[in-house]
Order: C-alpha cells, then sequence, then structure tokens
C-alpha cells in the first residue's frame, strides 16, 4: 500500500513536467520563426546595399547614390509619383470613410459584400485592369441611340489620363486603405459617438470630420503608408498610360544600369521605414485610447 501510495504521483509530475518544458519551449519556437523571417527579409536588403556601394572598383561608396540623385529625370518622375500618391490617398480617404462608417452603423448586412469588392484586386490583374480602362475611355461616350458626345476620350488628354491612373491607384490600393479604416473603426464605438455628437446638434459633415476621422487616425495612416508605397513602386498602370513616374523610370533604369537603380530601392526602402515611424511618432498610444471608448 505504501509503495503504490508513493508511486500515485509520479504522472501527474511527469504531465506538470512536459508542461513545463512546453511553456519553455514555446518562447524558443517563436524567436527561432522570428529570426527565419527576419533574414528572409533583411538579407536581400543587406545584399542590396552591399551592391550599391560598390559601383567604384575595390571601393566602398556612395558615388551610386551621387549618381542616382543627380539625374533629374529622378527628382522629376519621383516628384509626380508622390504628387499622384498625395491624390490617391485623399480621394481613397473621401471614398472609403464614409462608406466604412454608413456600413457599421446603418448597413451591416453589406458588409460581406463590400469586403468582397475590394478583394477584387487581388483576383483581377493591374494589366487587365489597365487594358479595360484604355478600351473604355480611350472612344468618345455619346448620348445612347444619338450621335451626341457626352464625353471626349480621356486618354487624349494629361488631365484625363492622370484621372484615369489615379481611379486605378485607388482601386489597387482599395484592399489595404478599406481593411484598415474598418479595423480601425471595430475599436471605437461608432453608434455612441455618433449618437452623442448627434444630441449636441452635430451634423454628419461634423461628426465624419470631428468624431470619426480623430478615432480613425492611426488606421488612415496606415492605409496611407500602404497606398503610398503602391502608387510610388507601380510600374503596369504607369506605362500602358505613358505617364512618367518613377516606378517605370526605375525599371528602364535597370535595363541599363546595375548600381543606381539599387541605391534608388534601397532608398525608397528607407523612406517607407520612415514613414511608419513617423506614423508611430504621431499616434504613439492612440489605439489603446480609441479602444478604450
Amino acid at each position: 500500500m505504501t509503495t503504490q501510495a508513493s508511486s500515485a504521483p509520479a504522472p501527474r509530475e511527469r504531465s506538470r513536467a512536459a508542461r513545463i518544458l512546453t511553456r519553455r519551449g514555446f518562447p524558443l519556437w517563436s524567436w527561432l520563426w522570428f529570426i527565419l523571417g527576419a533574414l528572409y527579409f533583411i538579407l536581400p536588403l543587406y545584399a542590396t546595399l552591399d551592391f550599391s556601394l560598390r559601383m567604384e572598383r575595390d571601393t566602398i561608396g556612395l558615388k551610386a547614390y551621387s549618381a542616382a540623385f543627380a539625374d533629374p529625370v529622378f527628382a522629376r518622375t519621383f516628384g509626380y509619383s508622390v504628387l499622384l500618391a498625395v491624390v490617391t490617398i485623399l480621394v481613397s480617404i473621401l471614398l472609403v470613410v464614409p462608406t466604412a462608417y454608413w456600413i457599421r452603423l446603418r448597413l451591416p448586412e453589406a458588409r460581406r459584400i463590400v469586403e468582397f469588392i475590394t478583394l477584387l484586386p487581388f483576383v483581377i490583374p493591374a494589366i487587365i485592369l489597365v487594358f479595360g480602362m484604355i478600351r473604355i475611355y480611350s472612344s468618345p461616350v455619346n448620348l445612347p441611340f444619338t450621335d451626341i458626345r457626352l464625353l471626349a476620350p480621356l486618354t487624349t488628354s494629361r488631365l484625363g489620363t492622370n484621372a484615369l491612373i489615379v481611379a486605378g491607384y485607388i482601386v489597387l490600393g482599395l484592399p489595404y486603405m478599406y481593411r484598415s479604416v474598418d479595423t480601425g473603426m471595430r475599436t471605437v464605438d461608432v453608434r455612441t459617438l455618433t449618437e452623442a455628437a448627434q444630441s449636441l446638434g452635430a451634423n454628419w459633415a461634423t461628426i465624419m470630420v470631428r468624431v470619426v476621422l480623430p478615432n480613425v487616425r492611426t488606421a488612415l495612416l496606415s492605409g496611407a503608408l500602404l497606398t503610398f508605397a503602391i502608387v510610388v513602386g507601380e510600374v503596369v498602370l504607369a506605362s500602358y498610360l505613358g505617364l512618367p513616374t518613377f516606378g517605370p523610370y526605375l525599371f528602364l533604369l535597370g535595363q541599363h544600369r546595375a548600381y543606381e537603380p539599387a541605391a534608388l530601392t534601397f532608398t525608397t526602402f528607407l523612406l517607407t521605414w520612415a514613414a511608419m515611424g513617423i506614423i508611430q511618432l504621431v499616434t504613439g498610444g492612440q489605439g489603446q485610447v480609441a479602444g478604450a471608448h
């Protein structure tokens, strides 16, 4: 009896020891996967940096960077892409924020439909999108059953082509912008905030500008950053629409030179991470405050 009593706790002790080892082993596996993921992203970046610094034989220097930045085409194309990105972000905010707000407030049953629509850019390639835009908007639009022209071909003017490419960029960035805004609105009680603002006499415009937008500021900046990265690096739409943006310039530069494209690629990566750092500084702690409401 004594032997059985003394040996009875052994299985429980072994199971407890196994659970302790499992809990202790979990951080090890987490760090292992984290390190593998970090190496997957850092090694190509390091190789790009190292290659961009070796333009001069047996010398590590910044000659590739100085040569790339001295090219006036770089400043012109990059500035043009930044302008298109800003316009795209502003129009996307005007389109997405009221839509996501109204769906969450009044039409929750339409959420699945809108989410499906925002996923279409992942299914439809950009090449199909741009060919469809060219096919439709390169011919005049007439009144039905008449010869009265309502709209001239958009591709015949620079303004019309700019409008087309901004519309294409909005479509490409729609999955990221909509999901960022929708996720941000999940952290706040939109209905309660709206009712409180209406009880104080606020109209819909005031509610959107002074109540909704400040509470989804972090989400808007995240979506804006992703949209900016898409616009600056996009090649297909700009190439087929014939616009001098940064993406086609970098692609053509890579066909003739080796070190300057690597320098510009690394620089744009740094700019993206700098923008992410600025977002963290500007919106630090905002998500927790919004969630507390």
